[in-house]
């Protein structure tokens, strides 16, 4: 398969001009964190990610999608332990054109803020993607997700999928082959530090 991904808009290298952001239906949900660039995931297990359309937001539309704020619930394990921890947020979309999110915490975390985008996303051969048909068929969606560097954590890739059981191995091929095709420098070396975020 055919894997596409754009570069992070804070690269030197031009946007492309086909790129075309998830919807906001495609994107809320569940997500696993498969994989990923960022040291912090290392000592965690079963990351998931949480996006839901912030329906009170008075800019939000259900017919045309228009909403420009997501709730954004991260859930994980420690590898030493059972207990599940979270970090809460609020997602404000970043500018036109969609698939770029500014992240704010909420709570203590208020003061915690970081910029996300989408660099790329779809669905495996043989799924038509949504929940009942990767029951039958084991094909999921998934997405890459890029963060900008912040005062407590450095730039990093994520690579999101549907199921816990991840993505095959020739869509994580395809995925990993695309992100060496950015011929950025940051974004070649982070396609080089990717790891496998543990589940179980």
């Amino acid at each position: 398969m055919a894997v596409t991904l754009r570069p992070p808009t804070a690269s030197q290298l031009p946007q492309p001009d086909d790129f075309h952001p998830p919807s906001l239906d495609w994107l809320k949900g569940t997500w696993t964190v498969t994989h990923s660039t960022l040291p912090m995931w290392k000592s965690k297990r079963n990351v998931r990610i949480t996006y839901t359309i912030l329906p009170n937001n008075p800019k939000h539309d259900d017919t045309n999608n228009t909403s420009n704020q997501l709730d954004d619930l991260v859930s994980y394990q420690p590898l030493d332990s059972d207990k599940v921890k979270e970090v809460h947020g609020i997602d404000t979309a970043a500018g036109p054109g969609g698939g770029a999110w500014d992240w704010r915490g909420k709570g203590l975390l208020k003061i915690a803020s970081s910029h996300w985008e989408v660099l790329g996303w779809g669905v495996e051969p043989g799924s038509e993607g949504d929940a009942t048909d990767t029951a039958k068929t084991g094909k999921s969606q998934w997405a890459v997700t890029y963060f900008a560097k912040t005062l407590f954590t450095p730039a990093g890739i994520d690579v999101y999928s549907r199921t816990d059981k991840g993505l095959s191995e020739q869509t994580l091929s395809a995925i990993k082959n695309a992100l060496q095709e950015i011929k950025d420098p940051n974004v070649e070396k982070l396609a080089s530090e990717l790891f496998e975020v543990k589940r179980n």
